[in-house]
């Protein structure tokens, strides 16, 4: 069994990458304090631009650097995670996030294996407007994988209370948004826990009730994906990076033999596991925001205009070898070759 070591890679503590800087940080910290290690970050020693293969295998971790040329086997899992594409913003951090969008869906399109499906881990629009969400659809029609799941983000919420995210893309969910199906053998749970901010994020009585019951009708050897928008582990409290009740919802999912879990809302690729779950946030198709530390405040965060792609991009997550090993590889949009297999961070 793994240790419980928190990995992460990050960009730089500087609000502005410098030209060549080496985005990725590595940050290890101590399992019991919730938060990033205040100690520092120490130097990754990564594959920037592209990325690092972490496969999880029966609570086992180990990392490779990311080949592009592998595919998944005939039948094995293969999905691709969008997140926090913010359609209506047009601030200077990105002026064209739909035509960010559509270069995401582009490298989804020239993966060597056609994806499974898209999850997309929330904040679809930027203010819950109807025409925000009309180009995201438009957006996604061109992408290959033709079947899309979606979990709300707080920017999908706020405004109208989630109606708009509801009426389009929740008809089948539960309460405000969350529902669980099955593919190839791995249970798949999406979560909503921006319909009750209190500065952290929030799931509720009502969802953790219907979760316990909906992971209880589940056998222990079946692999579980859970995805959510606000991290469900304490990444940066401070900044409500965080979810208040998660260790809860964690709690029931313990007998599992192997867990990932899926987030969006910080706009950067931070990975911790933790016995027999990966924690795995993603990049956004919009915007970054800057690395969490005091000197730093959360938000759309500008870089050079010839950087943008650098840090954003997309999720690839497949089965590797086994059926109980799910991999994740994060490929920026600026990356001269597609993303092809899955664990890791960029």
């Amino acid at each position: 069994m793994v240790s419980d070591l928190s990995i992460g890679c990050l960009k730089s503590n500087s609000n502005q990458p410098t030209e060549g800087e080496n985005l990725s940080k590595l940050i290890i910290h101590d399992h019991n304090n919730d938060g990033v290690d205040r100690r520092g970050f120490l130097q990754c020693m990564a594959w920037a631009g592209t990325g690092v293969i972490w496969t999880v295998s029966s609570g086992v971790l180990s990392s490779r650097a990311f080949g592009q040329k592998m595919k998944a086997a005939k039948g094995e899992l293969h999905f691709v995670q969008i997140s926090d594409s913010h359609m209506g913003f047009n601030k200077p951090a990105n002026p064209d996030v739909a035509g960010t969008l559509q270069a995401t869906v582009d490298k989804i399109n020239a993966l060597p294996q056609e994806p499974d499906f898209i999850i997309h881990t929330g904040d679809l629009s930027h203010t819950s407007k109807a025409g925000e969400y009309d180009t995201l659809d438009q957006v996604l029609k061109s992408a290959k994988p033709k079947q899309t799941f979606f979990v709300p983000g707080e920017h999908d919420t706020s405004i109208d209370d989630g109606k708009q995210y509801l009426a389009r893309y929740g008809k089948d969910a539960k309460g405000r948004g969350w529902y669980s199906f099955n593919h190839k053998d791995v249970h798949f749970v999406g979560l909503c826990n921006v319909a009750a901010l209190e500065g952290l994020g929030k799931l509720g009585t009502d969802q953790l009730e219907w979760l316990e019951a909906d992971l209880k009708a589940q056998p222990a050897s079946r692999p579980v994906v859970v995805f959510a928008h606000i991290p469900l582990w304490s990444v940066y409290p401070e900044w409500g990076w965080g979810t208040e009740d998660s260790e809860q919802a964690l709690g029931y999912l313990k007998r599992f033999g192997s867990v990932t879990v899926l987030n969006g809302h910080i706009h950067q690729v931070m990975q911790k596991t933790e016995g027999n779950v990966m924690f795995h946030t993603a990049m956004s198709t919009a915007f970054p925001q800057a690395t969490p530390a005091p000197a730093n405040h959360p938000g759309p965060m500008k870089v050079a205009d010839d950087k943008l792609r650098s840090v954003l991009g997309i999720t690839n997550v497949q089965s590797v070898m086994k059926k109980h090993s799910l991999a994740v590889v994060d490929s920026t949009l600026a990356s001269a070759d597609s993303a092809s297999s899955s664990g890791g961070t960029e």
